[in-house]
């Protein structure tokens, strides 16, 4: 059995951080401590001397393409993307318009399809959570099938043509919270949505900026409101996805607050962009649409803070790799035509490393427990997200001290075009592994088509999620 030692580098997990020696024995971590160097002879040593050595991140919020005949390589080349980001591990959707199965299929199947799909596709593990969408709601009884067949974490949508109604959101959060599985809801009141597409369409404002004007923070806040209400009232663990504004998490800290089992996610882009993206001409506009769009820079700063406070638990991409030349490419119609998503699955790390760390928000450990540890813990990933004995060696070696400007030109990711180009960022991903296996060397792809494992998570979700104050 091949050995490794990752010699000199600051070890960094959700207790403390401290120089020590990371031994890798197959495809687990033996030992992590100072001074294993002099203890182990003949092993592979790699110098991580003025290195942060860190858990792979886990990218719990992906719309991943799935291969095609027309584009059999876009499952493998965001994966590669993934791993240049320091990403390990990432969960993707099949929703509609990233491959969905058959609807009309028995929800286990519809799983076995898209593992039978992606199969020796990924450079890197990866892992399904299933959407329930309005032609799925007939099968939301099979939900338990799903939770055992490893997959733990299931997404409705309260807007869009696929959303689902408040019986069958209520209905999921009652049948997952019974077979031990959790609910991850896009929060959004739909009525007000639709009434304000409306009225901005018949005055004749179509272009891509009218997008935020027609999801408010407002729209966000009462979805997420009711989200909150369905889950108390349910007794059930509810997930938020993609919180993007203040007033939504007001509602997500007052439902923790009153003991409801709630969890929530942030993404980057709401962490460092702001909604002044919106006022650019409309061919660069249409680069933010997305859902909820970008918000004024008051609630990028209450996201920090929600973050740093526990309020927030995670940061996830919600990476859609929508090309400015196809998927956008309609934006001279009305905003509500233009695809909703933005690229993100290279860049999660260094842009919480420099907008976080680096600039005092929040810790190095705070930064791992939100992109390592906590989605690990919460979606059912018990070997990854940390740097201990027995745990899968994902291991990535970044450099603090690098600075440089994100370019698209630079991204591996099947996108053309990126949120973030030009901004300059401080830190760097260096070398990665997963399961013991390099896959990035000084920056340099040295893995495989296939050499990552679809994960089939959790069994039953520990009591002590759903109860957290218990």
């Amino acid at each position: 059995m091949s050995e490794l030692l990752i010699a000199g580098g600051t070890v960094v997990r959700t207790a403390g951080s401290q120089v020590a020696d990371v031994l890798v024995t197959g495809e687990r971590i033996e030992a992590v401590g100072p001074g294993l160097a002099a203890r182990v002879e003949g092993v592979r040593t790699i110098d991580a001397g003025g290195l942060l050595v860190l858990p792979g991140v886990i990218d719990v919020h992906t719309h991943t393409r799935l291969p095609s005949d027309a584009e059999p390589d876009r499952f493998l080349r965001d994966s590669i993307a993934a791993a240049f980001g320091g990403t390990t591990t990432f969960l993707a959707f099949d929703n509609p318009g990233t491959g969905a199965s058959e609807v009309d299929r028995p929800l286990v199947d519809a799983v076995a399809d898209w593992r039978a799909r992606t199969e020796g596709e990924s450079a890197v593990d990866y892992g399904l959570s299933m959407v329930l969408t309005a032609d799925r709601v007939a099968r939301v009884a099979e939900l338990p099938a799903v939770v055992y067949a490893g997959v733990p974490t299931v997404k409705a949508f309260m807007v869009y043509d696929f959303g689902v109604d408040d019986e069958a959101l209520r209905a999921a959060l009652v049948i997952l919270r019974r077979a031990g599985g959790m609910l991850q809801v896009h929060c959004e009141n739909r009525a007000m949505l639709e009434r304000r597409t409306a009225e901005l369409l018949a005055a004749g404002n179509v272009e891509p900026r009218c997008h935020a004007e027609s999801r408010p923070p407002e729209v966000e806040a009462a979805g997420t409101e009711h989200a909150m209400r369905l889950a108390a009232d349910a007794d059930a663990p509810v997930y938020a996805v993609h919180l993007s504004c203040r007033e939504a998490l007001r509602s997500v800290q007052e439902a923790k607050a009153a003991g409801v089992p709630v969890f929530a996610e942030t993404c980057p882009h709401y962490l460092t962009l702001d909604a002044s993206r919106y006022e650019a001409p409309p061919g660069e506009a249409v680069r933010y649409v997305i859902s909820p769009p970008l918000r004024e820079a008051l609630h990028r700063d209450a996201l920090w803070e929600g973050l740093a406070d526990g309020s927030l638990d995670l940061v996830a991409t919600d990476h859609v790799p929508d090309r400015l030349a196809v998927e956008k490419a309609n934006w001279r119609q009305s905003f509500d035509r233009i695809s909703n998503g933005a690229p993100g699955i290279e860049t999660l790390l260094t842009l919480v490393y420099s907008e976080g760390v680096a600039r005092g928000r929040i810790g190095l450990e705070r930064m791992v427990d939100l992109l390592s540890t906590t989605p690990a813990r919460l979606f059912g990933l018990g070997r990854k997200g940390a740097i201990e004995r027995g745990r899968d060696a994902d291991i990535v070696l970044f450099d603090p001290s690098a600075r440089r400007a994100i370019r698209q030109a630079d991204l591996h990711h099947t996108s053309d075009y990126t949120l973030y180009e030009g901004m300059e960022v401080t830190g760097a991903v260096r070398s990665v592994f997963v399961r013991g296996g390099e896959v990035v060397r000084d920056g340099r792809f040295v893995g495989s088509r296939g050499f990552g494992r679809f994960q089939e998570r959790g069994g039953p979700m520990p009591p002590a999620l759903v109860h957290p104050g218990a």
